[in-house]
């Protein structure tokens, strides 16, 4: 899985070291759950929701000529 858990802890605080994340990321919230990844360098993006909820993550990747 390209998408890593992070943790929240009991109290629904998510704390995060800035200077060890990696350069670009993204970091999604949905559900009582935090996940990151780091953006790849040619892509798109696309986060699908559902009733409130997200449901998918999904990549289109692509390589420039």
């Amino acid at each position: 899985m390209r998408m890593k858990d992070l943790e929240i802890d009991s109290q629904g605080n998510l704390y995060l070291n800035t200077t060890k994340l990696p350069m670009p990321c993204v970091i999604v919230l949905s559900k009582g759950k935090a996940k990151i990844t780091e953006l790849p360098p040619f892509a798109e993006t696309t986060i699908k929701t559902h009733q409130g909820k997200v449901v998918r993550v999904k990549w289109d990747e692509g390589e420039e000529f």
